[in-house]
């Protein structure tokens, strides 16, 4: 689904690009708290109403660019012999490629995200099962419980690099090795031996 009020297509999907790209822009333009759907809409040439016809919010909008963003990263071909933790790396080094370069860009995004709107729940949530999707293609099967621990791992380490609290380039290899210890926790316990008497 797009991050839109409803599917659009032809000229209308224009427009919808074009705001997307105007809000980028802005982003980089102004603080987050004064950038608005008004002065997206002025920068991407369009009416407010026709604006607000396809985002509620700025926090829509902007959280719509990160959907956006990330449908268009590509998933790593798979390297014959590769460790589950490095397949991690690789996907989780291609999304924060988005925003490692981009520091107003990400802060506005973690912003957004946590806004208590029904359009970004609804993004989030997609969001969310775009992340585990990509994370379980790399990894393979995992019990429940450890790809759930792994999901929220991910997700709070993508907040923590949008809030600056850590850098977007050290969160693969951080990801890396939570993965090492939810594989090895997650593998069956060799049995102990016993001790003769």
């Amino acid at each position: 689904m797009e991050p839109v009020r409803r599917i659009v297509d032809g000229r209308r999907a224009g427009t919808v690009q074009r705001l997307l790209s105007a809000a980028v822009e802005e982003v980089r333009a102004v603080e987050y708290h004064e950038l608005t759907v008004r002065s997206v809409a002025r920068r991407a040439d369009v009416s407010p109403a026709t604006a607000y016809t396809y985002f509620s919010s700025k926090e829509h909008l902007v959280s719509s660019i990160l959907w956006w963003k990330l449908q268009a990263v590509p998933i790593p071909d798979p390297v014959p012999g590769e460790t589950a933790s490095a397949r991690l790396v690789a996907v989780i080094r291609g999304i924060t490629q988005l925003f490692a370069d981009e520091p107003e860009l990400s802060r506005a995004c973690t912003t957004a995200l946590l806004a208590d709107d029904a359009e970004v729940r609804r993004l989030r949530d997609q969001i969310g099962t775009e992340l585990v999707d990509r994370l379980t293609e790399a990894i393979g099967p995992m019990p429940d419980t450890a790809a759930k621990a792994l999901t929220m791992a991910t997700v709070g380490g993508f907040v923590l690099a949008g809030t600056g609290y850590l850098r977007f380039e050290e969160l693969p290899d951080r990801l890396a090795d939570i993965t090492d210890l939810l594989l090895e926790g997650a593998s069956p316990a060799k049995p102990r031996k016993r001790r003769a008497r």
